[in-house]
């Protein structure tokens, strides 16, 4: 058969350098290298199909994305290191495959049989401080993995979770209301620590009134079955405390509590148990009738609270000494900051609103174990050697995070670091944990207003190990404490590379030079990386670097589907817009039809990306790929797209993310503004023939921009979007804009509900039914409001079946044909 090389580009992109912030020749020269050809070999066949089908359609990028590729997924490596690992999903079905290949030959994997999957795909992995062991949990089986073979150490029964070696050798797991330790030789089990929420047992309970005194007093036949009583109890005490043919008794809490965390030392000499208050999380009216149901009946689903709803969380941590099985609160006070009443000037300012005069409190405030909604590892952390404790803490109020140790002599926290931020602490980069081979931390802090790496001996000041104007994300420690990896966009915002430290001499190696967006998983043997590389145009694929080689990395799949490489994808520029209210430039993304500077002015689109805190004007691929194929097809109609990283979008440091406090719509819209400005200034665009959409939060900013400058744009869709943010989820909300109870002003100031009035372009408001992260409700009560407001130029369109990111193509196409249709009409 004849082939035919086709040449397909898979950059193109061209940066205005000399607004960014990392400015430098040879950054210009990586970035635009992005601009190369890539060959690859078609049949006939599948030429001649791409130029019949030259024309990007709804119909096709709205469909099952299966299209694409079905790029690689959850990259890793096996049990023994020898094999990398990714899952793909198999054409048109649910069911997702396990691939595995030989380092040696990376690009040549083969599917996982089902009764081998255990080897290569699990849901935990520990090993042993001496590196000669490692156990994995599987399903609901626990395997140790020792002189290059698997044994297993427990099939079904109790579910077990969190496991860790101990310093003797032991595996320790919890296991419902208690953590046992397992001897992974014999496979006998021993009960460490268990707990009850519950009033701890008594023999006899003291008289409740004067009758029972009495009766107590003067019957003796009472007096004599007290005592026995509590003859036997102490008796039944010294028998669990002395015989090890019973377990410990539990620990008693209060009855109204629940467990948040309990974790035991590796050393099994002490444990950290950390309770709270057992309040309902949502109200008996806190639900979502679905239509759409096999029985032809309306359910109700359970939803969240609302952020309006919310109440302050106090935690309790306690410290248990498993040699006497006693247990001790650890106070908060010792903690910088602990009454500080960090809200002073905003209650001061909204009691005034109402005329009221407000009193500075310095009452304890409310201190919990970090739980973010976005960042889910451990902030409990044992020392391998089960001799020091750190535990991160957050204020409820989220504007303080502190790193403490544990006294275990004094019984009491010994703070080490404290980061505040009268905006909000930022949820994403907190990792922290101890090296290896000493007892001092590492984590990552904020501080100075990027995201880097530290070292800190308990006690002392800590030192930099990163510093600029970059974000420090995913750092992996090695064994030996000489390294820590990590992620990074040091030579351009929207560029990510993999790069590493050394702990001792501080000095940095730049191990990738990719020029996308690049992540990592390090081998087990810390020889290898496992690359997950993308550009602007490419999907995702996996790469494997030799880290002690020069060579380049060896790229491991290539999945993108024929069908999409023959189509002509318009390749976004990243453009730096000069701001009007920061020193800063707001990046962006702009996709220009061919010949766009030629003749009449265009029309154009502004995209607005959901999330609010995400970074989309990068030189890797979108996660709205589908929005990405949709912009394409607007410029190959002659519009001019602009998607832009407004402020609070992630990528450009602490300031950028909180420029949006107490004031959510108001400077990303003025940013919507300068892009607007830039786009008539530069991309040949007719001012009055821009329209705008987004989704989620980008539906949220179509709707302020929409109601506040009412002159900015022609035409908006509002997808999904929140329109009172008092609706909202108290992780994301009271970050922003605190509590509603405490600063009603932000809310107000905030939601686009109170501005409907504004409206005079036509507007598209898309809800889902089932969305259980933007109600529908925030739809319902703003339509109400448009019509009591008499507003004509608005429609609605509803989707039964779908939640907050659409599954459905008929949705996603009908969605994007009313999107579309809204354009065409009024621009």
């Amino acid at each position: 058969m004849k082939k035919i090389t086709f040449y397909f580009a898979v950059g193109a992109i061209s940066t205005a350098l000399s607004a960014c912030m990392t400015t430098t020749d040879s950054v210009k020269t990586q970035v635009e290298t992005q601009s190369r050809e890539v060959v690859r070999t078609v049949t006939p066949e599948v030429e001649m199909a791409g130029n019949a089908a030259n024309i990007i359609t709804l119909e096709q990028i709205m469909s099952d994305p299966d299209w694409l590729g079905r790029q690689p997924e959850s990259p890793g490596f096996s049990l023994d290191g020898s094999s990398l690992v990714y899952t793909r999903k198999q054409q048109g079905s649910p069911i997702t495959d396990v691939f595995a290949a030989d380092l040696d030959t990376p690009s040549h994997a083969t599917k996982v049989s089902y009764d081998q999957r255990h080897r290569f795909k699990y849901d935990e992995k520990v090993v042993s401080p001496d590196g000669t062991m490692t156990a994995i949990r599987a399903g609901d089986s626990i395997f140790v993995y020792t002189d290059e073979k698997l044994h297993q150490l427990t099939r079904g029964g109790s579910a077990l979770r969190g496991i860790n070696f101990m310093t003797d050798g032991r595996l320790m797991a919890q296991t419902g209301n208690r953590v046992i330790a397992i001897d992974v030789r014999t496979g006998v089990r021993e009960q460490l620590i268990s707990w009850k929420f519950e009033d701890k047992p008594e023999a006899v309970k003291p008289p409740e009134d004067y009758i029972a005194e009495q009766q107590i007093e003067l019957i003796e036949y009472i007096k004599n079955k007290r005592n026995d009583r509590q003859i036997l109890y102490d008796e039944n005490k010294k028998l669990v405390a002395a015989n090890k043919a019973f377990a410990p008794e539990p620990l008693y809490f209060n009855k109204k509590h629940r467990l948040v965390t309990a974790t035991v030392s590796p050393a099994a000499n002490f444990a950290i148990v950390v309770t709270t208050e057992d309040k309902p999380w949502r109200s008996d009216s806190d639900i979502m009738p679905h239509y759409i149901q096999e029985n032809g009946r309306i359910t109700s689903i359970n939803a969240r609270q609302r952020v309006a709803d919310a109440e302050p969380e106090n935690h309790d941590v306690w410290l248990v000494d498993l040699r006497t099985n006693q247990k001790h609160k650890l106070a908060f006070s010792v903690l910088p900051g602990y009454n500080e009443d960090v809200l002073a000037e905003v209650k001061a300012e909204n009691a005034k609103a109402k005329g009221e005069t407000y009193q500075v409190n310095r009452l304890p405030r409310e201190i919990t174990l970090l739980e973010s909604w976005y960042w889910t590892e451990p902030s409990v952390r044992w020392h391998q050697n089960g001799q020091q404790v750190a535990l991160m803490l957050e204020a409820w109020d989220n504007k303080d995070r502190w790193i403490a140790t544990v006294d275990f002599k004094g019984k009491k926290l010994v703070n080490q670091h404290r980061l505040h931020d009268d905006a909000w602490i930022n949820y994403r980069f907190n990792q922290f944990g101890w090296l290896h081979q000493s007892e001092t931390l590492y984590f990552q802090s904020e501080h100075t207003g990027y995201s880097h790496l530290y070292v800190q001996q308990p006690g002392q000041s800590p030192v930099a190990l990163t510093s600029g104007q970059y974000i420090v994300d995913n750092p992996t420690l090695t064994r030996d404490d000489d390294w820590i990896y990590f992620e990074a966009n040091k030579k351009h915002p929207g560029i990510y590379e993999i790069y590493r430290v050394n702990l001792t001499t501080k000095q940095h190696e730049t191990l990738t030079d990719l020029n996308g967006v690049t992540e990592y998983v390090l081998s087990p043997d810390e020889k290898h990386l496992l690359l997950t590389h993308s550009k602007v145009t490419r999907p995702p694929e996996l790469y494997l670097s030799r880290i002690d080689s020069d060579k380049a990395p060896v790229q491991v799949t290539n999945t993108v589907s024929d069908k999409y490489l023959s189509l002509p994808w318009t390749a976004p520029q990243v453009v730096a817009i000069n701001s009007s209210h920061t020193t800063q430039p707001i990046y962006a993304r702009v996709y220009l039809p061919d010949n766009y500077e030629q003749g009449a002015p265009r029309k154009a689109v502004v995209f607005n990306h959901g999330a609010g805190y995400l970074q989309n004007a990068h030189l890797g691929w979108s996660g709205y790929f589908r929005e990405y194929m949709f912009h394409s097809m607007l410029a190959q109609q002659g519009y001019v797209v602009l998607d832009m990283d407004y402020r609070a979008s992630a990528g450009y440091g602490r300031d950028w993310r909180t420029a949006i406090y107490r004031q959510m719509g108001t400077p990303e819209v003025q940013d919507l503004k300068d892009g607007v400005n830039w786009l008539v200034e530069n991309a040949n665009v007719d001012r009055e023939r821009i329209g705008t959409y987004g989704g989620s939060y980008g539906g949220f900013l179509t709707f302020m921009s929409l109601f506040n400058e009412p002159d900015l744009f022609q035409a908006g869709a509002a997808l999904r979007p929140v329109s009172d943010w008092a609706h909202y989820n108290t992780g994301y909300t009271a970050n922003i804009l605190n509590t509603p109870n405490i600063d009603p002003i932000a809310y107000e100031r905030s939601s686009p509900i109170y501005f409907a009035e504004g409206l005079t372009k036509p507007l598209l408001i898309n809800a889902p039914m089932v969305d259980d992260n933007v109600f529908f409700v925030d739809v319902v009560r703003l339509v109400q409001r448009l019509i009591e407001l008499e507003k004509e130029n608005f429609e609605t369109a509803i989707y039964p079946v779908e939640p907050h990111g659409f599954v459905q193509p008929s949705s996603w196409l009908d969605e994007y044909r009313r999107i579309y249709k809204l354009f065409e009409t009024h621009l």
